[in-house]
């Protein structure tokens, strides 16, 4: 299959197959409108195949170095660890990303074009308001992944990607990266042209597409990572509705569930909680879950004990109260995995073993949803907004907490006052409070402010465990931090390091498109 500078043909898109009764439901069961029945079935090439969460999970804070006596499951994950370039191909590689993101782009950009030559009708709208979502969303994972943070003040200055907008008709059609901000420009169009037209009406799953609730959580995060924090809180208010707690996951379910159920629990459709499902094709289950493979890098005990789910795990004070619900931990403690987190294996011969490894991913929840809320409510500032993000943060607390219900500001500032920073570049110094550096505004150290946002962030570590979206926060924050390596002194990642920003494929660089620096 000939591969050009953007993406792979869609001819070469393989519907995805599962051996569970929810990635059973993943072949498109919408309700039937004829004249569109070719775009609708086009319309499920327009979700990436492969995910990010291996990658950026390796790159965070919430990996460390296990020690040389354990397993790689492939290159990518060490080169993800240490921050290099990845050159190898593989389901969860760079090269992989970028091609599984604008193949979808293209399956969206073909929809896109039949509606416009059919003269966009009226009852299209809902596809191409699908289509507009799906190319947004890609275009936005891939800015994340590739490019540096957005900031408003130096977009105009920093290399975007390419924004393909219309199907290729040339076999290597030249591209330029543009700035980031033309990237941002074009994702928020497309994001809200599309959202007054997704209508859930016309799925009969609609959790494996931009339903509503989903697209306007996707809108949610997109305002959270450009700085719009009044859009923040109105696309919030969509999905969480006026009483947010019935929304939110409940976690006595999962609880009360053995071991071996947990996952299924955890990825129920029919929870209101979960807004959207990503099936892929990957080896992040086998490397964040609870399997003897890939343990080289992981959640390991220092950082568990000292920085997530166990942090402060006998003390009555903490704001969240003395362990989080996330107590459903493996016996691997070089992963402290929570068994959300496993592999759905699609058998092609049973009798040899042979088949695809699928991953699913919850890109939307209502849970994460809330906590967009709450920073960008903490952000805003001032009394009522302080109170209202207080209110949120209580919602969680009170959902995911074994022994607290709530917390007051008094308590929180307390709490954080009496902690001290993280060391940037010694990973025996750790510690849940890191210094800030917030690209795009800024907030005062020592302040009520960042004590609260310290705290949001901290959940959302909590939350997204697991899910790769760390990377994306201490992106955000510019944070700086180490990971250690067995034998040898850390390395550090430094707020304005290029490494923050993956490198763009070998062979999309030889094409002609531009380097990141390094």
């Amino acid at each position: 299959m000939k591969i050009n500078i953007l993406y792979i043909a869609l001819s070469g898109v393989l519907a995805l197959a599962s051996c569970s009764d929810f990635l059973d439901t993943l072949p498109d069961n919408r309700t039937e409108i004829d004249s569109a029945d070719k775009m609708a079935k086009l319309l499920v090439s327009a979700y990436p195949t492969t995910t990010y969460i291996m990658l950026t999970e390796m790159s965070s804070d919430n990996a460390m170095d296990n020690g040389i006596s354990y397993d790689l499951i492939g290159q990518e994950q060490e080169e993800a660890y240490l921050w290099k370039d990845i050159t190898i191909e593989s389901n969860d590689s760079p090269k992989m990303l970028w091609d599984a993101h604008y193949n979808a782009i293209a399956a969206a950009n073909q929809v896109l074009q039949k509606i416009e030559e059919a003269g966009n009708p009226v009852h299209m709208n809902a596809y191409k308001g699908e289509a507009l979502l799906c190319r947004a969303y890609s275009h936005f994972i891939l800015a994340n992944l590739f490019c540096v943070h957005y900031n408003s003040a130096t977009a105009s200055a920093e290399l975007g990607i390419p924004y393909a907008v219309k199907p290729e008709t040339e076999v290597r059609p030249y591209y330029e990266r543009g700035t980031l901000a033309e990237t941002y420009k074009h994702i928020q169009e497309d994001l809200e042209a599309g959202l007054p037209l997704i209508n859930d009406d016309l799925y009969s799953v609609p959790k494996y597409h931009f339903n509503i609730k989903a697209a306007y959580a996707f809108a949610a995060r997109f305002y959270l990572f450009t700085q719009q924090w009044d859009k923040v809180i109105t696309a919030a208010d969509r999905v969480l509705g006026s009483v947010p707690s019935k929304v939110l996951r409940d976690w006595s379910a999962i609880t009360k569930s053995a071991s071996k159920d947990v996952a299924n629990v955890y990825n129920d459709p029919k929870l209101a909680c979960n807004l959207m499902f990503l099936p892929s094709y990957s080896n992040t289950g086998y490397v964040l879950g609870s399997y003897t493979l890939g343990e080289r890098y992981g959640h390991g005990n220092d950082i568990f004990t000292n920085e997530t789910v166990a942090a402060y795990y006998s003390d009555n004070t903490c704001p969240w109260g003395k362990l989080a619900m996330l107590n459903q931990i493996s016996a691997l403690e070089t992963k402290n995995n929570f068994f959300k987190t496993q592999i759905y294996f699609e058998y092609i011969d049973k009798e040899s073993g042979v088949g695809y490894v699928h991953y699913l991913d919850i890109p939307f929840r209502t849970d994460e949803t809330l906590l967009c809320r709450a920073e960008a409510y903490t952000v805003l500032g001032g009394e009522e907004n302080e109170n209202k993000a207080l209110a949120d943060i209580n919602m969680w607390i009170k959902s995911h907490s074994t022994t607290k219900t709530s917390t007051t500001l008094r308590e929180i500032n307390r709490f954080y006052d009496g902690i001290g920073y993280a060391s940037a570049e010694n990973t025996e110094l750790r510690s849940i409070k890191k210094r800030l550096n917030p690209i795009g505004f800024a907030i005062e150290e020592g302040s009520q402010q960042e004590n609260m946002l310290q705290l949001i962030l901290h959940l959302r570590r909590i939350e997204l465990l697991h899910d790769g979206m760390r990377w994306f926060d201490l992106k955000r924050y510019g944070i700086e931090f180490a990971h250690n390596r067995d034998g040898n002194s850390d390395i550090v990642l430094k707020k304005d390091d290029p490494r923050r920003a993956f490198q763009l494929p070998q062979d999309v660089i030889s094409a002609g498109l531009q380097a990141n620096p390094r």
